[in-house]
Order: C-alpha cells, then sequence, then structure tokens
C-alpha cells in the first residue's frame, strides 16, 4: 500500500475539504462499475478506498501521521497480536468487523452513497468479504451491488404565456437526450422539477432522474403578484374624462375592456380568470391599471381649457392629511 496521501494526490498540509474533493474525484473515475473490464481500476479504487479511510478519517490521520499505524491502517506497535490472523491487527482499512462477519463502512462509504446511491463502499453481503468486488484474503470477486445512474440537471425557461397555455415546453438534457415537459400548475422560479427515469443511464440499475430548474422569465408588460397579474393601462385624458373601449393583451391573446367615464388614475379594472393557474389549476385574475399620460409639450388649448377648470370646477384631489 502506497502512502494514502500520494494515492489521493493531495499534500499532508491539506484539509479536510481537499482530501474529500479528491476522494470523490478518483471514487468516480475507478468505481467497478465505471470499469467492469478493468481490473486495475477496480484495485485502484481499492486503494483510494482504503487511503481515504486512514487520512479521511481525522483520528485515523492523526496516528497515521505520529507514526502509530501504517499505510494499511495496522499498529505499528501491537504487530500481529490479538487480530486472530488478520494482517489489520484486527481491524480493518473499510470499517470496523460487524457481528455477522461483514463490515460496516466508514467515512469512504459516507461519500460513496452520496455519489452512487447508497451502492459503492457499501457493506458486503457476504461475512469477511471486501466491500468493493475482491476478497481481502484473495477469495473470489463478488458481484457489485446495482446502482442507480447520476442525475441530469437541466435548466428550463418559460414564459407567462407558457404558464397558460397548458403546451409542453422543449427541455434538453446533458445526457443528449430531449424531452417534452409540462409545466406543472402553480410552478414558481427556481423551483426543480424531477423526472423519473429521464438522467444519465446506469450499466448495472436504473437510470438517473432528470432534475429540471424552472425559470419564469419576466414579461415587458405584466406583473406578478402571487397568481395574479397586474397591466398597466396608460390612458389619454379624454379617455379617463368621457370613457373608451380599448383593446388591451392577456396572457391568452387581446380582448376588449370598457373603460369607465371618469377613470381616475391609479383606479383598476378586475378580468376574473386571466391570472395564473395554482396547483388546482384554478386562475388567479388580471387587474388592469389606468395611467392617465397627458400630452408631450405644452398645448395652449389644453392649458387653456384647465385655467378655466380651475376657475369654475376647482376640486380636491387629496385628503386632509396633505394640508
Amino acid at each position: 500500500m502506497r502512502d494514502p496521501y500520494s494515492v489521493l494526490g493531495v499534500s499532508r498540509s491539506a484539509d479536510e475539504r481537499e482530501i474529500k474533493s479528491a476522494f470523490r474525484k478518483l471514487a468516480m473515475k475507478y468505481h467497478p462499475d465505471q470499469n467492469q473490464n478493468d481490473p486495475k481500476a477496480q484495485e485502484k479504487f481499492a486503494q483510494v478506498n482504503q487511503a481515504y479511510e486512514i487520512i479521511g478519517d481525522k483520528e485515523k490521520r492523526g496516528k497515521f501521521d505520529r507514526g502509530e499505524i501504517d499505510e494499511e491502517g495496522k499498529d505499528k506497535f501491537a504487530g500481529f497480536g490479538g487480530g486472530g490472523g488478520n494482517p489489520f491487527g484486527g481491524g480493518h482499512p473499510f470499517g470496523s468487523a460487524g457481528a455477522g462477519g461483514g463490515f460496516t463502512g466508514g467515512a469512504a462509504e459516507d461519500i460513496l452513497n452520496e455519489i452512487f446511491g447508497n451502492m459503492g463502499g457499501g457493506r458486503s453481503s457476504g461475512g469477511g468479504g471486501n466491500p468493493f468486488g475482491a476478497g481481502m484474503g484473495g477469495g473470489a470477486r463478488q458481484q457489485a451491488r446495482p446502482s442507480k445512474g447520476q442525475d441530469a440537471e437541466a435548466k428550463l425557461s418559460v414564459t407567462l404565456e407558457d404558464l397558460v397555455s397548458g403546451e409542453k415546453r422543449r427541455v434538453h438534457l446533458p445526457t443528449g437526450k430531449s424531452l417534452d415537459m409540462k409545466v406543472p400548475n402553480g410552478v414558481k422560479s427556481g423551483q426543480t422539477i424531477r423526472m423519473k427515469g429521464q438522467g444519465f443511464e446506469s450499466r448495472t440499475g436504473p437510470s438517473g432522474d432528470a432534475l429540471v430548474t424552472v425559470e419564469i422569465l419576466p414579461h415587458k408588460l405584466f406583473k406578478v403578484e402571487e397568481q395574479n397579474v397586474r397591466l398597466e393601462l396608460p390612458l389619454a385624458l379624454y379617455e379617463a374624462v368621457l370613457g373608451a373601449r380599448i383593446r388591451i393583451p392577456t396572457l391568452e391573446g387581446k380582448v376588449e375592456v370598457k373603460i369607465p367615464a371618469g377613470m381616475s388614475s391609479g383606479k383598476s379594472l378586475r378580468l376574473k380568470g386571466r391570472g395564473l393557474p395554482d396547483r388546482n389549476g384554478n386562475r388567479g385574475d388580471l387587474y388592469v391599471t389606468s395611467k392617465i399620460i397627458l400630452p408631450e409639450g405644452s398645448d395652449p388649448g389644453l392649458r387653456a381649457l384647465m385655467e378655466d377648470w380651475q376657475d369654475t370646477n376647482a376640486y380636491r384631489p387629496r385628503s386632509a392629511d396633505f394640508d
């Protein structure tokens, strides 16, 4: 067994994060599932795991650095006494022996479970066998347990119109596959949708999942308020005073609305069921808020009209709070 620091390719001053990162990369590279026809890779995988069991464990690393145990985790001072013939001095670099003769995984197993979905580096099914395929005492190779494929992550950008149309959207996955996905009702921007079995394939088990993160694009006209949407409607002064019929955009095309006479700026009309769907498919509302726009520049006729209006029909648009 080589020096565990050399096996993992880290310096003796490396911190826990660096050691863990190096182990994850090497474990993924040499894992038996990825190298089923390469005995050397499988042997390298076992060495990587053994090295991490030494320096990935704070207590064992301290003992190794102080020279109390060797590269295989054997006590340098205890020899083989009390080991019952076990060349590891009663211990095992992959964990401690269980009551049934199997091995309870240590730090390496925890990380391998994260990477390979509770597969690689786990407990062996036979007593005393190597959990990574080869018997510690030269026994026959054991069959690796089925492992799930890696998840594939992707992003899907959608518009507000997409959320109400019900049409499927094309998602391009890093696996090379493209899928037509229905955007769920009530989805929020940043939410991740899991598509089972659509991730990377595995040689020994089920495929991973596709994890699609939805991004709802901002709209140039509509503002989202939970399931409701709001549209600001510019009105000419005469439209607000006299009333009008105006075509306005909605998330499903244009419709005509009636603006009542005397529509003040900031007042809203409600179009029921024209908003976004919630998780149950119930639609929110569209609120159309008026904004009175005066003509650009100085209009002598409008100015004269307003001066006469001020003299004969002055009114208070503000409450006493503004006095």
